[in-house]
């Protein structure tokens, strides 16, 4: 009896033990993939107006990759703003429609990763099947955020001349980005790609971080990039050396991402 006893109390005390471990596993799995979001997609918002001023709610915005042909719909809220996040980098077309107005379509409205472009939009009185269609690219002022960061196209990391055409190379064109005077003193199997360790706005490069399609290519000993993209596969790169966000907790210096095809 006294066997049976100390077993039944055993298996009482398992249970919730069993609980909480499913509950870390679980909050594991889906914890990398939140951070990681913010650093593959870019975001498109802004602000839906009539012509005296006056926000318009319950407006239909329609979101296109023009590249792809995928489309993603939202609409305003009572503010007349609209948001439209995880949209991979490309040129996009934004269309709003609301009634008693001309639907207008914004054209040219590139999307970079880990950043918010903004389109407000003013609606003029009309029918719906009236289209006001503006062609210009859209403003490059950035307002959503204070991050200090330069951005690489795809054209630019192709046509750019660079010394040995690797990826670490290319991140000394960015300025505040020196090249750490004994990057090179690895040996070559633990360093086979020859990366460098790169110093930012004079910190460490410990605290340099490296992203991969989302994904973390640093190497947290040694201190540079592990993986080298070729540059003929990379379709945007972002180099943020001051006021990064949150999510990029680990880093101190700066916040290296590339984004492959």
């Amino acid at each position: 009896m006294y066997y049976r006893s100390t077993l039944g109390e055993g298996d009482s005390l398992s249970k919730p033990l069993r609980t909480i471990l499913s509950t870390i596993f679980v909050l594991g799995l889906a914890l990398p993939q939140r951070l990681s979001s913010q650093a593959v997609y870019g975001t498109i918002v802004g602000t839906v107006l009539d012509a005296t001023g006056a926000a318009v709610s319950g407006a239909k915005v329609t979101i296109r990759n023009v590249e792809r042909d995928v489309a993603n719909s939202t609409t305003t809220n009572e503010s007349g703003n609209y948001s439209q996040r995880y949209l991979i980098v490309g040129r996009y077309q934004v269309r709003v429609e609301a009634p008693g107005f001309q639907t207008f379509v914004q054209d040219n409205v590139g999307v970079s990763v880990d950043s918010e472009a903004r389109v407000d939009i003013r609606l003029q009185v009309g029918e719906v099947t009236q289209t006001l269609e503006v062609s210009a690219e859209a403003s490059l002022l950035k307002t959503e955020r204070s991050d200090v960061s330069t951005t690489y196209s795809q054209k630019q990391v192709a046509e750019l001349p660079m010394l040995s055409r690797r990826f670490t190379n290319f991140q000394l064109m960015t300025p505040g980005v020196s090249l750490w005077p004994v990057s090179l003193t690895a040996a070559q199997p633990e360093n086979p790609q020859g990366s460098y360790r790169i110093l930012v706005n004079g910190q460490s490069f410990a605290g340099v971080s490296h992203l991969l399609d989302g994904t973390d290519n640093h190497d947290a000993v040694l201190g540079w990039i592990v993986i080298n993209p070729t540059l003929e596969s990379v379709t945007e790169a972002k180099v943020t050396t001051a006021d990064y966000d949150a999510e990029f907790g680990t880093s101190a210096a700066a916040v290296v991402s590339a984004q492959t095809k």
